[in-house]
């Protein structure tokens, strides 16, 4: 299924100015390692099949709270129901990539790319919406922890319990820290990151 505005390994996708030992100086400060990506890809199908229902309740906790839904707002202050519908998809197939995806050049362009769709410099240009221009870093920041750690009783709905539970949970928070620092990148000055 075509997804509005997916442009992972697409020439459209913004390229990443992080060289690829860069990005493994970056994965190792966050710890991951490729016994992590094992872990999510022994797990994938609870992404693939839970992905939606992970969303849904991680923006139900974003839309309870005025400083984050307010990304989501026209012009009139009003949710933008068509702009969060496409983002939402994305957002879903986010969750299922985290688990699939190999770090490699595209992978990397797309974080790159998911930065740059939070600020100025590309929110909004995608679908075409009328939200605000901004994300604000400190809100994708704290974010970051509700997806992580919320994800805890979906994996135990899936039936992952004990050690296995313990190294999934393991891999999934590395994994939204690297995925989050990554998209922090073009926040930052160059020299400051």
């Amino acid at each position: 299924m075509e997804i509005p505005g997916y442009d992972y390994g697409r020439p459209t996708a913004a390229r990443s100015p992080l060289s690829p030992a860069e990005l493994r100086e970056i994965e190792q400060a966050t710890g991951w390692s490729d016994a992590d990506a094992q872990v999510l890809r022994r797990h994938e199908q609870i992404f693939v099949h839970r992905a939606e229902s992970m969303v849904d309740h991680w923006r139900s906790i974003l839309g309870s709270q005025h400083p984050l839904v307010k990304s989501f707002a026209g012009p009139d202050g009003k949710r933008d129901d068509e702009y969060a519908g496409k983002v939402k998809a994305r957002f879903v197939r986010w969750v299922v990539d985290v688990a699939q995806r190999p770090h490699d050049e595209a992978w990397l362009n797309y974080q790159e790319e998911i930065g740059l769709r939070h600020m100025p410099a590309k929110k909004n240009e995608t679908d075409h919406g009328h939200t605000p221009p901004v994300v604000e870093l400190r809100f994708l920041l704290a974010f970051a922890t509700v997806v992580t750690l919320s994800a805890r009783k979906f994996f135990i709905e899936s039936g992952v319990t004990g050690e296995e539970l313990e190294s999934l949970m393991e891999a999934w928070s590395r994994a939204v820290q690297l995925h989050v620092t990554l998209w922090s990148r073009p926040y930052a000055k160059q020299d400051l990151w």
